[in-house]
C-alpha cells in the first residue's frame, strides 16, 4: 500500500516514517482493496501534553475512511488511529459480504 507521510510544523525523521508505514501495513489482512494513505503528522502550539496530532486518511474503492487522534506521541497516535481504522474496515467487508 502507498502511503503518503506529511508533517506539519516540523521534519519527521526516517524512524517515525518506517513505523507508520509498517502499522498501516498491517490493515490489509482487514480489508485488501485499500488504494492508499495519507497520513498527516502535526505539532499543535498548546501547553498540553497531548500536543501530537496525527489525521489518517485511507482511501479504498468507494468511500475514504478519516480518523483523527491526539496524543503525547506520535506513536500512540498513530497505533491508536490503526486500532479505530480497522474496526471500520471490517465493518466494510462485512457490509459488503451481506450485499453478495
Amino acid at each position: 500500500m502507498k502511503v503518503n507521510v506529511q508533517a506539519v510544523n516540523f521534519t519527521v525523521d526516517r524512524k517515525l516514517v518506517d513505523f507508520v508505514q509498517e502499522r498501516l501495513d498491517r490493515l490489509e489482512k482487514y480489508y485488501d482493496k485499500i488504494v492508499s494513505s495519507e497520513v498527516f503528522l502535526k505539532v499543535e502550539k498548546t501547553s498540553d501534553k497531548e500536543n501530537k496530532s496525527v489525521e489518517i486518511k485511507i482511501i479504498v474503492p468507494g468511500d475514504d475512511f478519516l480518523v483523527k487522534n491526539q496524543c503525547k506521541t506520535f506513536e500512540e497516535a498513530v497505533a491508536l488511529s490503526a486500532e479505530s481504522l480497522e474496526r471500520l474496515l471490517v465493518k466494510r467487508k462485512e457490509k459488503i459480504r451481506d450485499h453478495i
